[in-house]
Order: structure tokens, then C-alpha cells, then sequence
């Protein structure tokens, strides 16, 4: 079983918790007779040593309310199914969907037409990383190359080990030139927290609508929370795709 990292989060009068979270586990626990303390500190949770994701809460909103004119978007403007995705760039769990999943919702369904990708941000506060990493993405946005910069900050990642990898500012820059980046107004940006309101107004977002970890998507306004595997989204997808 998989779980999204979490932070408490009260929104519109409903109160989202990690104990709710930390209870289903522990019951989980009890069943499979074995359970894994991952992590410390502030962002410490329950994971049990092995099984699948947690199933996605019931829930869904307007997926119209989901969207900014300023995200990056990969995919048909007009594709029938929207994906929105709420992520942190140094979250174990993000760069696991995007290791394991990303790539054939991409094959399927996005290179297709039939899906578009929406990411929003939302770098978890006990994620030093997460910020720097998600201001110096919208930098390479603002030069065209949003998605390969996505692509190049969890691959670099997984490069330097598995969980929870530490980086800076040293490698936000050296990263941004692997891809051809413009490296001066890169540096400038990134340095001057440009796009800090940007980042500011997904997390705002993303509280709104209850979110409480990462990674955590709609497809066509329905939740599902956490690295799923690709069998979750695929029946997601096709079950948007039926209704249109």
C-alpha cells in the first residue's frame, strides 16, 4: 500500500487530517501483520511494508475550478478527459508516479488526443527542496521547456538514490543546462523567486479543494490520491472518456 505524502489541511469547513490517514493504515497494518516506519520529524507517516495505494476517497468537483490560464498543460487543448495534477518536485511518491505510470498515460492517452495533463504545485513544507524545485520549473516555463524540466528533475533525482533526495540551487541550475536552458536568465529568475505568487496560488488551490498530499489528481474532476498504478488512472480515464 501506498500512500500520498501529507500535511493537515482545514478547508471550507471540513477538516482533512493525517490521523484519518494514519488510522485506515494501522488497521491495514493489523490484517497484514506488518507495518514500515518511513521517515522523521515533521512529514514521518505509517507505511505499511508492501501491498498497493490506498483507493482514492469518493469525491469529485467542477474540473473547470481546477484550472489556471498559467499552468502548464501537456496534451490537446480540446482533449475530452482533463488530468489535473497536484505535486511536489521532491516528493518520493511524485517522482514514483512519474517513474512507474506517467509514461504510458502519456502513450495512451495523452499523445493520443484523448487526455491532457494539467500540473499545479504543491511542494510540501518539510520538502526544503520541493519550493526551489517548483519556482525553478515555472523559470523553465517561462522559456518553453516546462515539461523537460519536469522530466529532468525526477530523473536526476532517481540518479541519486531512492526516497527522499536532497538538493539545491546548485542543481536546479546545472540541471536547467542539461536541457539547454537559457542559464543567466534561468539564475535570475530563479534566484529573484519570480513565480513565487504562482506557487503561492496552486497551494491556496489545492487547499480549497481539500488536498492533503502528494501527489493527488482529478481526472475529469474525480480524486484519486496517490502513486497509483496505471490500471487506477487507465479505468479512471476510459470511465471519463465513456461518459463524453
Amino acid at each position: 500500500m501506498e500512500v500520498p505524502e501529507q500535511m493537515p489541511v482545514e478547508s471550507n469547513g471540513t477538516k482533512f487530517s493525517v490521523s484519518v490517514s494514519v488510522a485506515v493504515l494501522i488497521a491495514a497494518a493489523m490484517i497484514s501483520g506488518s507495518i514500515l516506519y518511513v521517515g522523521g520529524g515533521e512529514g514521518a507517516a505509517l507505511f505499511p511494508a508492501a501491498g498497493k495505494a490506498t483507493p482514492a476517497p469518493e469525491r469529485s468537483v467542477d474540473p473547470t475550478a481546477l484550472i489556471g490560464t498559467d499552468d502548464p498543460v501537456i496534451g490537446a487543448s480540446n482533449a475530452p478527459v482533463t488530468i489535473v495534477e497536484f505535486s511536489d518536485f521532491q516528493c518520493p511518491f511524485c517522482r514514483s508516479f512519474f517513474t512507474e505510470t506517467y509514461s504510458k498515460i502519456k502513450k495512451d492517452y495523452i499523445d493520443t488526443g484523448k487526455a491532457r495533463l494539467v500540473f499545479r504545485d504543491y511542494p510540501l513544507p518539510f520538502h526544503d527542496a520541493a519550493r526551489p524545485a517548483a519556482l525553478a520549473a515555472q523559470c523553465a516555463d517561462a522559456q518553453g521547456k516546462f515539461w523537460q524540466y519536469h522530466d529532468a528533475l525526477f530523473q536526476e533525482q532517481a540518479k541519486k538514490g531512492q526516497g527522499t533526495v536532497a538538493f539545491g540551487a546548485a542543481e536546479l541550475k546545472s540541471w536547467a543546462a542539461q536541457i539547454g536552458l537559457n542559464t543567466t536568465a534561468f539564475a535570475t529568475c530563479l534566484d529573484k523567486e519570480t513565480y513565487a505568487k504562482r506557487i503561492s496560488e496552486d497551494m491556496d488551490d489545492a487547499s480549497t479543494l481539500g488536498i492533503t498530499g502528494t501527489p493527488s489528481f482529478f481526472v475529469n474532476g474525480e480524486l484519486i490520491v496517490g502513486a497509483q498504478p496505471y490500471s487506477v488512472f487507465k479505468s479512471a480515464i476510459d470511465k471519463a472518456l465513456a461518459a463524453r
